[in-house]
């Protein structure tokens, strides 16, 4: 995936934070998933089960704190990642952008 140059680091520092928290509870989670497979997800999302999909890939029928964890990390990660329907930028990069540019 192509990153934007115009990204700020305090955004790509938290992608990478939430890349790495996204491994560790692919791990915790014995999920038969990728980092790539949730990035994948998201960037290609069309519709709005799309998000219910990403966080499938983390649902072992666990307890209802370990799904309030998953939940909010997904969330984090499809604010933070790139959407191919907002031309490689994140949510997060969008709302950067509309505030950067009309100061």
């Amino acid at each position: 995936m192509v990153q934007s140059q115009k990204t700020p680091t305090t955004i790509l520092n938290k992608r990478k934070e939430i890349e790495q928290e996204i491994v560790e509870m692919l791990a915790k989670t014995k999920s038969d998933f990728s980092l790539e497979d949730v990035r994948d997800a998201i960037y290609c999302e069309e519709d709005n089960d799309d998000m219910m999909k990403a966080m499938a890939m983390f649902d072992r029928g666990g307890n209802a704190s370990k799904l309030d964890n998953i939940l909010e990390l997904v969330t984090d990660a499809w604010n933070y990642f790139p959407h191919k329907s907002l031309k490689n930028r994140s949510p997060i990069e969008m709302i950067y952008e509309q505030e950067y540019f009309h100061q």
